[in-house]
């Protein structure tokens, strides 16, 4: 066992290097840090004889770590966190059992070998998934399961193991089942009993076919009459699957529309639902405008059989049914089944995981009986006390974990008290040609006060387009001036940057404070001046992009930093900014609303202030909406702005032409028919997110110094361009944004005193694209656009494919369950106040521990 331990040591000191050095793939002695890893766990995977969770978590992250390279560091990060929390397992008194006597020591000969057998044994290990990010820590070890032809074992906890056994003890589960329950990452009893269903289905109350009304959610019995899959000879990348009932009093038709299939799939599904055959289906019954009559559109249907519901056992029918997330293998009635063995068996051993007072406080039923009537409720009733005691778990993890690791950074991180003494704050104020709006200052006081502290500040600054975020970044920056601190910006793009120097050097001039410039494309000889200066302090506020964070730049006392559009920048450079200082405050702006669920989850652990008052002056911008025949309207309102010396924006969806997509236009066409055909008179520009960064930089300047009078464009211009003689915005195939990438877009626009104007032209009509452009037409107001967005879209589409740091909520709904988050907010912010330590709560810190650990990656908890 000793060269085993010695194996694992070496591993976790390599992992604990790798985290600390922030995940750059270090190169060893002999190999780089993934590929070390790779053979390391190639090793276990042949040396230790776990039970199937184990075995097939390391697969798993084997197969991470092959794609390493490829992974942001936040992956990184999750990976190493995942074999970290996975070591216990693999060493010491746990480990015994899982370690076959004759490989129990190996020499690196025997190590070179197994490396070898594993890499033969690749593909089967290739076919493993990647488990949910919400996978629970990993069973320990269990006895392998028992030989072919031998008797079952009975499911039941295994002393010590509880609800972290492995799934194939549950009866009626067994190693092959939980092979395929691997692939939904469930690997453990407790990730069984966590794997909600997506919805439910009443099967207790049915409705007769001739008494279906449209838009009613129903659930109808009846017998399969006919089943149709094939593809449209008009539509040959589309198949269509039907299904047609008749329960006596009428007939219905259920629909699928897909991407093409091939003649087996469509057979099979033929297979399915043989005409004869019983069937449940439960949906919403729509009007077909074609044929006069309704049909169900993509139900849930469920085949009883020949006989009826005499063939089917009581979970399936007669009562509320869950259902499930499938995968390829798993079905829809084991899984039912499997999991109410689950919870007969174990359910005496699921623990309440919150603090009584809370559960008493909030009104939320008990852990265990809120799983049970998730998964099997009794009345819809029953079904919505369970989520909602459920969905407050959620939302109560992740902001006392927010709320904790706050805590916690603040007694570990130092900080420098800014105190302002109005010196250079209100010299500004006097010798700028506006007032500040009521929200400016208000924020700027937040602000202030933050600075003042002897705390660390963790403040961000929402503001809409236009309402005024850089006066208030400056007037930040100027307290650490004040205290005799340099300050500095970082914006994401050279434009935005030199936007941010330009206001600055304006209003900073006339009170004698240099400011400087840093941009990577700066000549060697205009940078090493700035750097000089920046050096010497000579310089107090500094404005950039990542030129910034290079080696070369030091500063002689930096206070403060201002991270501009700070969603832009990754952790690891944020962080690499405030080394340029001894503990630097910072402060991260955002020109992006959020609505408030969403800034409560995304940023928990953040004081967030928020400017919501225009300047006065702006006149709001003008918004119409057209369809595709209305487009002429539009280039007739160009052509006006642009015979008065006014620029226009054009956007597009894509850059380039799309044969899936035939009613989408495309930029870089559509940028060429624009100039010869309908505006040969005019200079049109193309900008586009393939382009080279000088590129994109010269024709944005080109636009800006109105050499160009019309910009065509994809969402590359989306933040931070600010050209005020531009008046007009016309949107193409605005259906395919959403409504908060539009207000931005639109944003692009109306920053001059002039009327300026915003049109949307679809190609589609449905009525989610009438909702959603009534809403834009409507108002101007960004936190009202973006809590629609919300509703409209659910924070997935909101933010955009899996966007970093937003945690998965099973059954939380952000956009339903606000005042669920508001409740959870609140009481886990009483506990810690309570208990900051959580010293009196060990429960809760322990299962906050878990959770964060396996969910959220979250690290330094106790």
């Amino acid at each position: 066992m000793e060269g085993m331990s010695t194996s694992l040591a070496k591993l976790q000191q390599a992992l604990t290097v790798e985290a600390r050095r922030n995940y750059p793939n270090l190169q060893g002695q002999t190999a780089r840090f993934a590929d070390f890893v790779c053979e390391q766990l190639a090793i276990l995977r042949l040396t230790l004889m776990p039970n199937p969770s184990i075995r097939a978590r390391l697969s798993q992250l084997a197969d991470g770590f092959a794609r390493y390279e490829a992974l942001t560091p936040p992956e990184r990060a999750t990976l190493i966190d995942g074999l970290l929390g996975l070591m216990p397992y693999l060493s010491g008194p746990r480990a015994e059992v899982a370690l076959s006597a004759p490989t129990g020591m190996l020499n690196p000969a025997d190590a070179s070998r197994l490396a070898s057998r594993v890499r033969e044994q690749a593909p089967e290990y290739a076919r493993q998934q990647t488990p949910r990010p919400a996978a629970v820590q990993p069973a320990a070890p269990q006895p392998q399961a028992p030989a072919k032809g031998a008797a079952p074992r009975a499911a039941k906890p295994v002393a010590g193991e509880g609800l972290d056994q492995a799934v194939q003890w549950v009866k009626g589960v067994g190693p092959r089942m939980g092979e395929t329950l691997a692939k939904l990452g469930i690997l453990t009893v407790r990730d069984l009993i966590g794997h909600y269903p997506r919805t439910h289905l009443d099967y207790q109350s049915r409705t007769k076919i001739r008494d279906l009304k449209v838009g009613e959610k129903v659930t109808v019995w009846g017998t399969v009459r006919k089943v149709e899959a094939f593809s449209p000879p008009r539509k040959p990348n589309m198949s269509i699957m039907s299904v047609t009932i008749t329960d006596g009093s009428g007939s219905v038709t259920a629909r699928w529309f897909m991407g093409k299939a091939n003649r087996f799939q469509l057979e099979q599904f033929k297979k399915r639902f043989p005409v004869g055959g019983q069937v449940l289906m439960s949906g919403e019954a729509r009007h077909d405008e074609y044929q006069g009559r309704l049909f169900f559109d993509r139900p849930e249907l469920e085949l009883l059989g020949e006989g009826g519901e005499e063939d089917s056992d009581s979970l399936n029918v007669g009562r509320i049914v869950p259902v499930y997330p499938l995968t390829e293998g798993l079905h829809l009635k084991g899984l039912r089944k499997a999991m109410h063995t689950a919870l007969d068996t174990f359910g005496p051993l699921i623990k309440e995981t919150l603090p009584q007072e809370v559960v008493s406080r909030c009104e939320l039923i008990g852990r265990r009986e809120a799983l049970a009537a998730i998964h099997f409720p009794k009345t819809m009733a029953e079904k919505e006390l369970a989520h909602r005691r459920l969905a407050f778990e959620e939302f109560f993890w992740l902001q006392l974990g927010l709320a904790f690791r706050r805590a916690q950074l603040r007694k570990t991180t130092e900080a420098i008290a800014l105190p302002a003494n109005g010196e250079l704050t209100n010299k500004l104020l006097e010798t700028l040609p506006f007032t500040l709006t009521g929200a400016q200052q208000r924020v700027f006081d937040e602000v202030r006060a933050d600075l003042a502290s002897a705390e660390p500040m963790n403040r961000l600054v929402q503001g809409d387009v236009g309402s005024g975020k850089t006066v208030v970044a400056l007037l930040s920056l100027l307290v650490a001036v004040e205290n005799g601190y340099q300050g500095a910006l970082m914006a994401p793009t050279e434009i935005l940057a030199e936007q941010h120097h330009k206001k600055f050097v304006e209003w900073l001039t006339p009170m004698g404070i240099p400011c400087a410039l840093l941009l990577g494309k700066q000549g060697k000889r205009e940078r090493n001046q700035y750097l000089k200066a920046i050096a010497s302090g000579y310089t107090p506020i500094v404005v950039g992009t990542h030129a910034l964070i290079q080696e070369s730049v030091e500063f002689q006392n930096l206070g403060l930093v201002v991270i501009d559009e700070q969603h832009r920048f990754g952790v690891k450079q944020r962080a690499t900014l405030r080394t340029k200082g001894r503990h630097p405050e910072v402060l991260t702006m955002t020109a992006t609303p959020i609505p408030r669920t969403l800034a409560l989850t995304m940023h928990g652990d953040l004081d967030v202030s928020v400017i919501d008052e225009l300047p006065p002056g702006r006149k709001p911008i003008q918004t119409s909406w057209v369809t595709g025949k209305g487009r002429k309207s539009a280039w007739e309102l160009v052509r006006k702005e642009l015979s008065i010396g006014r620029q226009a924006y054009i956007v597009f969806p894509l850059i380039e032409q799309s044969e899936e997509m035939e009613n989408v236009r495309a930029a870089t066409e559509e940028a060429r028919t624009l100039q010869n055909e309908v505006f040969p008179e005019y200079r049109v520009g193309l900008l586009h997110g393939q382009m080279a960064s000088d590129e994109k930089e010269a024709v944005m300047r080109a636009f800006r110094d109105h050499e160009l009078d019309i910009l065509v464009a994809t969402t590359v211009i989306e933040v931070g361009v600010d050209v005020p003689n531009a008046s007009v915005m016309v949107i193409e195939n605005a259906e395919r944004f959403g409504l908060s990438q539009l207000h931005q877009l639109r944003g692009r626009v109306g920053r001059g005193a002039d009327q300026s104007y915003c049109i949307l032209v679809t190609s589609a009509s449905s009525e989610a694209t009438k909702q959603r452009m009534q809403v834009m037409v409507a108002t101007n107001d960004g936190f009202v656009i973006a809590e629609q967005d919300l509703k409209l879209r659910g924070p997935g589409e909101f933010l955009g494919t899996r966007q970093s740091g937003l945690p998965d909520f099973m059954l939380a709904d952000l956009a339903q369950d606000t005042a669920l988050l508001e409740a959870a907010r609140k009481a886990s912010f009483e506990l810690l106040a309570s208990d900051p330590d959580l010293a009196r709560n060990p429960h809760v810190k322990a299962e906050l521990y878990r959770h964060f650990r396996s969910n959220l990656g979250f690290l330094g908890i106790g």
